[in-house]
């Protein structure tokens, strides 16, 4: 499969998306002639050579040559643009979902209550809509069949908009990478739009380390600041990966609790799982003087760490935390109804890149079904794993 990994040392922008795609090989011309399936008037697209940090790079522009340029546009304008161009609907359908959720952010945050009739002022205009759509046009030119990133790097200052003075990280920015992993820098500077914010979130499948690629071409976006203490470049990697587990990353939350009750875990446990726990589990220790403890472990998405950590303080005698982030492998799940000549059973399957590894009878069904037939639940079970193929 052929991915494209986004490494935001430096951020990420709409321009500086399709800058790195150029230098990794998208052909300009082709890009251009896609881009004018717009029918929009009143811009000039630039390609040219830019060094930042003493690294070589691609910077792209996109020139609004008359007033048409800024229109504060609403998405339902914006979409009746693209609806009407001759692109390809894979293009469209990805640009619209960048506008769709850059929107929603946008909403949520002035208090419209439909994001479609939001007017978007920056993003309403030509270049925006040029460089969410390039970006979309980009991805499909080269065959891009996945995006990821890395964790992202965002800078701290206030800059003049048409809402006012906003501080930055910008107030959409934020509200779009929910979720994801964020390095907030002291770099006075916007490193993050809410276009390169957009693109990220709707389209890459995860952020965190590199995935296992055979890489193939690396492009470096160059932004329009020139930084002082790092190159102001959006790297991109182009390559193939082999079939592989799912990767995610995870936060490790741990705490050593020695003077709690064992039967009072029962009722931590449920709460952390309905605070939105992956795992929890207890493993026995011993502390100092030798005094025996539980060490608790909550296995937890990065979003719900403070929710996850309010529960262990309000529910356990816990004075402190541990926490840190893993990645983590994992194979995909499903689940399956299974005919047996002891009635239908679910049953949970976890399958790699080679199939099904593993089948697991629902436990309760298998139950219900021994007590009914008066058989052994071994039975039951058995039968249900042999009609799943494997």
């Amino acid at each position: 499969m052929k991915v494209a990994y986004f490494d935001c040392f430096s951020g990420i922008s709409g321009d500086m998306t399709i800058a790195a795609l150029l230098d990794a090989g998208l052909n300009f011309d082709a890009l251009t002639k896609a881009l004018g399936k717009l029918k929009l008037r009143g811009y000039e697209l630039k390609k040219t050579k830019a060094m930042r940090g003493g690294i070589s790079g691609t910077r792209f522009e996109c020139v609004v040559t008359g007033s048409a340029g800024h229109s504060h546009r609403s998405i339902k304008e914006i979409f009746l643009i693209i609806d009407n161009s001759s692109l390809g609907a894979k293009v469209k359908d990805s640009a619209k979902a960048i506008f769709t959720n850059i929107g929603s952010s946008e909403a949520g945050i002035h208090g419209v209550s439909k994001s479609s009739d939001l007017r978007l002022h920056e993003l309403g205009d030509i270049d925006s809509i040029i460089d969410i759509v390039g970006a979309a046009i980009a991805l499909d030119e080269l065959g891009i069949e996945a995006v990821y990133s890395s964790k992202i790097s965002l800078g701290r200052t206030f800059v003049n908009s048409k809402h006012g003075v906003l501080p930055i990280p910008a107030p959409a920015t934020l509200e779009l990478l929910k979720g994801v992993p964020l390095n907030i820098s002291e770099i006075e500077a916007e490193l993050v739009t809410p276009t390169g914010a957009g693109i990220l979130k709707t389209l890459s499948k995860g952020f965190g380390s590199i995935p296992q690629m055979k890489i193939s071409s690396i492009g470096y976006g160059a932004g329009t600041r020139v930084l002082e203490t790092r190159p102001n470049m959006l790297r991109v990697l182009i390559g193939e990966t082999q079939p592989s587990f799912i990767e995610d990353r995870i936060f490790v939350i741990e705490t050593n609790i020695d003077d709690m009750s064992p039967q009072s875990f029962e009722y931590l446990f449920e709460k952390l799982f309905k605070e939105g726990a992956l795992d929890v589990y207890t493993t026995t220790i011993q502390m100092k003087k030798t005094r025996p403890a539980f060490k608790l472990t909550v296995l937890a998405e990065p979003r719900l760490i403070g929710r996850i950590s309010s529960a262990i303080f309000s529910e356990s005698t816990a004075i402190g935390l541990r926490y840190y982030e893993a990645d983590r492998l994992k194979l995909e799940r499903a689940s399956t109804s299974v005919k047996t000549k002891y009635g239908n059973i679910t049953v949970k399957l976890s399958s790699g890149p080679e199939g099904i590894l593993t089948a697991s009878p629902e436990y309760d069904e298998c139950v219900k079904l021994a007590r009914k037939k008066k058989v052994p639940l071994k039975s039951v079970y058995d039968e249900a794993k042999r009609a799943v193929k494997i």
